[in-house]
């Protein structure tokens, strides 16, 4: 591969939708995104193309990562959660395929230029619960506390959704948003990406740095729970994409050798080990530490 066809972070929203409009064809799929193959276009389906091979598991992460958040979205509303804010929204279109509650607020926050597009791509379709769309620039502090004052002051049970949003964070930019959300109460939950250490090193090692050189992972904490810790912010639940593969029956493909590989790793690893293996990579839904 020659030159990256992803140009900017706001590319892999467009890579995304790509993967779900793929798992929409399916016979078998594990949900239905009737919307991702017009907000992909030519431009998704070119980026996934041109990935590379070391990438064979990013279709499989964005399936399984979706169900997982539409399962940890549908917990947190049966447990009163009234509004979900989804911060760097990109084009996932959770409020026209998902069966929410009418009375659901639902808070896009994205640039303006992704706003625009979805706004003109899904101008006739009609949501399932409320939905709002508001440009904003999260890396700008000011705007960013503004906005989250005012959504915090308009809702009392919120959910933050920051899907395949931490990643692309400095470290600095996660401790300020952290610590926006823990001083204002209405932030009840936050889903965010979590990623061992181990798979920080695979990216670099299999050529994904290349591919994703103009959105390159910028948070890689080497204890990311202890980070969020620190923070004022607990797990309640994690979801690992691997484990969760599995029950749906939809285990990671992977090549030959290096399922070989794995397998004869395996047999040298305590119990506990193999289990930080099986967690390379998955979700969780965080609650403010009293």
């Amino acid at each position: 591969m020659s030159e990256s066809s992803i140009k900017n972070v706001a590319d892999t929203a467009f890579m995304v939708a790509a993967y779900r409009a793929a798992e929409t064809e399916r016979p078998d799929a594990l949900f239905r995104d009737p919307l991702a193959g017009r907000l992909a276009g030519d431009h998704g389906k070119k980026i996934v193309e041109d990935m590379p091979k070391a990438a064979f598991a990013g279709g499989w992460s964005v399936v399984i990562r979706t169900w997982v958040i539409d399962r940890l979205i549908e917990t947190a509303i049966a447990e009163g959660i009234d509004t979900i804010l989804n911060l760097g929204a990109g084009l996932d279109t959770r409020p026209y395929r998902m069966d929410l509650p009418a009375s659901v607020h639902w808070i896009e926050a994205d640039f303006p230029d992704m706003i625009e597009f979805k706004e003109e791509k899904l101008a006739r379709e009609i949501p399932h619960c409320r939905l709002e769309r508001i440009s904003v620039d999260l890396g700008d502090d000011t705007a960013r506390e503004k906005f989250l004052t005012q959504v915090a002051a308009g809702s009392q049970r919120i959910l933050v959704l920051t899907e395949g949003v931490i990643p692309y964070l400095t470290p600095e930019q996660v401790t300020a948003l952290s610590r926006d959300l823990k001083s204002r109460p209405s932030f009840r939950y936050w889903i965010a990406d979590y990623f061992a250490p181990e798979t920080y090193r695979y990216r670099r090692r299999k050529g994904m740095t290349r591919a994703m050189k103009n959105a390159p992972f910028r948070f890689e904490p080497a204890d990311f729970f202890g980070f969020f810790q620190k923070l004022g912010w607990k797990p309640k639940v994690a979801r690992y994409l691997a484990e969760e593969a599995a029950h749906l029956k939809r285990p990671l493909r992977l090549p030959g050798l290096m399922r070989l590989w794995i397998r004869l790793v395996s047999l040298f690893l305590s119990p506990e080990k193999r289990v930080r293996m099986r967690r390379f990579m998955g979700y969780v839904l965080f609650e403010p530490m009293a």
